[in-house]
């Protein structure tokens, strides 16, 4: 029986740890899978040992707050790493946790995947001679990342295709049983914008009420908040009171896509899920001015939304700190409405993202089938 322990830290990484769990128990039926993730991870039939919930902090200014409760953490992981004694360690992106764990798990002499890259090459490149190192196969989600690592680093690494595309595709075709509502308990019959200021309280805060003054411009038209299942209901309540166009739906984000007419993203995984779902989206980013400032200094790319970077031209548009206010998010969300060149041009590129990611068919099974066949030959 083979024993997998896998960790993920945040709502994107719960959602590709399950499928993973997923389909190495389609392989590996027997096979006993124990970490850190989400209810999805745990719902797919990993024992869940710490949610992610626990560990989000984002931000250097964040991290450094809370740098306490990290240390804790590790120290809690590797020893409950070491009671079970996996085959292989699997570490689903989360960087700045799961690299400490994967330089520790060399030095105990642990087999060691890595499923969905860090993002070094936007910044901190000097990591990757540590991840070769440390990393036993490193398996890539982004299509550039497989040529970034053999070209620059010469380390062969696994493309499986994006994990997003059969998640996607798969609800697409289920449809979606969603009755959004307004403030009074009604059904919405107006078309909807859907809002996805992220997961983490700290960005919430940041992005939401912008966002939501956008609201009053638009009366037409529903504003649709997705709330973060890690989130309770209270804390995006005292935003949106005052809005009536506004509802709140919990833990139903690809619903509310599904209806959408357009979005306004916080960047992230998200940016490239509504692309997927052809939403036409304005893409949102504020953080605390210190972390701006440190990381506009050390980030190396040309564009910080995945569809973006992916298409290496600027499709969607980015709205970035002090350019994340009212009048610019308005007269974008115009465009993206009212401008028929604008939307069948954006129509077009996000055929082509499907088709880029799309490629290598179902990613989770891709990983799945590398871990359980490295776990096998590292057994053997």
């Amino acid at each position: 029986m083979r024993k997998y322990y896998i960790i993920a830290g945040e709502a994107s990484g719960d959602l590709h740890g399950g499928n993973l769990v997923a389909a190495i128990k389609q392989l590996q039926p027997e096979s006993q899978i124990r970490g850190w993730g989400g209810d999805k991870m745990q719902a797919a039939g990993m024992e869940l040992i710490k949610h992610y919930r626990e560990l989000a902090f984002m931000g250097f200014v964040e991290v450094v707050m809370n740098l306490k409760t990290i240390m804790n953490n590790l120290r809690f992981c590797k020893e409950d790493i070491l009671a079970f004694k996996p085959d292989v360690l699997v570490l689903v992106d989360y960087p700045g946790f799961n690299l400490r764990i994967a330089k520790w798990a060399r030095e105990q002499g642990m087999k060691v995947v890595y499923y969905i890259s860090p993002q070094v090459w936007a910044w901190k490149e000097g990591r990757v001679k540590m991840m070769k190192r440390c990393i036993d196969k490193m398996l890539v989600i982004l299509p550039f990342e497989k040529a970034y690592y053999q070209n620059k680093w010469n380390w062969a690494v696994d493309y499986v295709g994006h994990p997003l595309i059969e998640e996607i595709d798969r609800k697409k075709k289920a449809g979606s049983n969603l009755v959004i509502q307004d403030a009074a308990g009604a059904p919405v019959t107006k078309p909807v914008i859907a809002l996805l200021p992220g997961s983490r309280k700290q960005e919430i805060e940041k992005k939401l009420p912008v966002m939501l003054e956008v609201s009053r411009t638009f009366p037409d038209y529903q504003f649709v908040v997705a709330q973060a299942p890690a989130v309770e209901d209270s804390f995006y309540q005292q935003f949106t009171v005052q809005y009536p166009n506004v509802s709140i739906v919990n833990n139903r984000t690809y619903d509310v896509l599904l209806q959408a007419t357009a979005a306004l993203v916080t960047s992230g995984t998200a940016t490239l899920e509504t692309a997927l779902f052809g939403v036409p989206e304005v893409v949102c980013y504020k953080g605390s001015e210190i972390s701006y400032q440190i990381a506009k200094r050390v980030i190396s790319i040309k564009y910080i939304s995945l569809v973006n970077l992916i298409m290496d031209k600027p499709v969607v548009k980015e709205l970035i700190q002090g350019e994340m206010n009212t009048t610019n998010i308005i007269a974008e969300l115009k465009a993206l409405l009212f401008d028929e060149q604008r939307k069948a041009a954006l129509k077009k590129d996000y055929a082509e993202l499907h088709r880029i990611l799309a490629s290598e068919g179902d990613a989770s099974r891709k990983a799945a089938a590398i871990i359980t066949a490295f776990s096998a030959s590292a057994a053997g």
